[in-house]
């Protein structure tokens, strides 16, 4: 069902940026503190209605909640600690190989919820197989940039339901497809995103955020 403005209950603009400007990449996070089941539901959520170019949705999430997977997972991300301290540890990937069988999945999908004929979509799938049919090389890159955009949405969500997150693509990508075995299921990791509630005693937490001036960042031409 279409979603209307009168139904979209805006945040205020402040207390967004108040978000925004609490939310910090953790270093520390309290082991002890679990995320509320509608909270997490919520940002699961977020990275599902997250944008991606064409809408194909060429990016899949795996949340790793088995301790002894994490803890196996960290030495391969240089030990560290938010590997296996966050609540939630979520491994942004990407699909392998993609291609026109994928493109075909989502036409389905397209005409499925919008009640409309397969024969219908054909300029529209004609556009996007002309993306999937470029060199691999620029298909890779094209689809890792749409897992990126999902990784923006996550963090500005949880900011906003006041859920500590730190990005990290500080990992062997090769390494933790091997132990989660994400080749076979025809997935390769991109970047991570750590989840839960921050440390009394994380050392960034508490250090002013630095951003050079919005006049310098922001220009309209």
């Amino acid at each position: 069902m279409p979603i209307t403005a009168a139904a979209n209950a805006a945040a205020a603009p402040e207390s967004l940026l108040a978000s925004l400007r609490w939310r910090a990449a953790i270093k520390k996070f309290d082991a002890q503190k679990k995320i509320p089941a509608p909270a997490w539901n919520a940002l699961e959520e977020s990275l599902v209605l997250a944008p991606s170019s064409y809408g194909l949705q060429a990016e899949k999430f795996f949340i790793v909640d088995d301790p002894a997977l994490r803890a196996k997972l960290r030495p391969a991300a240089w030990d560290q600690a938010q590997i296996t301290d966050a609540d939630k540890l979520v491994v942004l990937c990407v699909k392998k190989d993609f291609g026109e069988a994928d493109v075909d999945r989502f036409v389905e999908r397209v005409s499925e919820v919008r009640k409309l004929p397969v024969a219908a979509l054909e300029p529209y799938k004609k556009m996007m197989l002309a993306s999937a049919q470029l060199p691999p090389e620029r298909v890779a890159a094209w689809l890792t940039r749409q897992v990126y955009i999902a990784l923006g949405v996550f963090l500005t969500t949880a900011a906003a339901l006041g859920v500590d997150a730190c990005p990290m693509e500080g990992f062997d990508k090769d390494k933790f497809d091997e132990i989660l075995g994400l080749p076979a299921k025809g997935w390769n990791s991109v970047v991570l995103a750590a989840a839960g509630y921050r440390a009394a005693d994380d050392a960034y937490a508490s250090q002013a955020k630095v951003r050079f001036p919005r006049e310098q960042v922001v220009a309209h031409l």
